[in-house]
């Protein structure tokens, strides 16, 4: 069942997720707000609907029966960079790793308000929309080939703008504001603090793999022993 909002330029998302209930309140939620929704029970049907239509961000559970959330997310990154915004019942830091480490762009727990669904729907699209290539740039960071604007949040390599997840971009954000200088690694976690520390070394080593020539041996990102890690620019 497809809900078309009467702007065409409406972002279009899909939902997967095996509750019906919530397929409907989340179908309706959303289309009121002025989007275009899909929804899906299972990993397979979403992959029917993806064949023969274009989506702007997938809301995807976790727990569905066959398939996982974990699983299709995982299969998808491999071939396309469309933004996942993951719902789940789970909360342990390991669930959050491994949707980092996959790729997912958001993460946000059962129960929630759909209000702020909404509002993390409308954050994932605005950052990974690109913008035009000649809107003035007040503060833009540069490091090697690439660029990064602070308040665009867009990473690029020359005229290529790089897909990051947003809490990739949320610390990138963080670390090109203090260029030169050591963050720490309680406050790249974000929110949660030092619950969440462990999370920053996965989203470090997902950052050198998209900006490092050899991630391994870091020139731009690098480690600040003891104190975190600090963005090395140019000047």
């Amino acid at each position: 069942m497809t809900e078309i909002a009467p702007e065409d330029d409406a972002a279009h998302v899909l939902v997967v997720d095996d509750d019906k209930r919530l397929r409907a309140l989340l179908s309706t939620y959303l289309a009121k707000h002025g989007h275009r929704v899909t929804v899906a029970a299972t990993a397979a049907e979403a992959r029917a609907f993806m064949d023969g239509l274009a989506f702007d961000i997938i809301v995807l559970d976790v727990m569905m029966p066959g398939e996982s959330g974990f699983d299709f997310a995982a299969d998808l990154r491999q071939r396309s960079n469309v933004p996942i915004l993951m719902l789940t019942a789970r909360g342990e830091p390991e669930d959050r790793v491994r949707g980092l480490e996959i790729g997912v762009d958001d993460y946000l727990a059962k129960p929630f308000d759909p209000r702020e669904l909404l509002l993390r729907i409308g954050s994932v699209l605005r950052r990974t929309r690109a913008a035009p290539l000649d809107m003035l740039e007040p503060s833009v960071v540069r490091f090697g080939p690439f660029s990064f604007s602070l308040e665009r949040g867009e990473l690029r390599s020359g005229d290529q703008v790089v897909r990051i997840t947003e809490r990739e971009r949320e610390m990138l954000r963080l670390l090109c504001a203090n260029a030169g200088a050591s963050v720490s690694r309680e406050a790249l976690s974000g929110p949660g603090g030092s619950a969440q520390e462990r999370t920053v070394d996965v989203l470090i080593n997902r950052l050198r793999r998209k900006i490092e020539q050899d991630p391994a041996n870091p020139v731009y990102l690098q480690t600040a022993r003891g104190a975190g890690y600090r963005l090395v620019a140019d000047g």
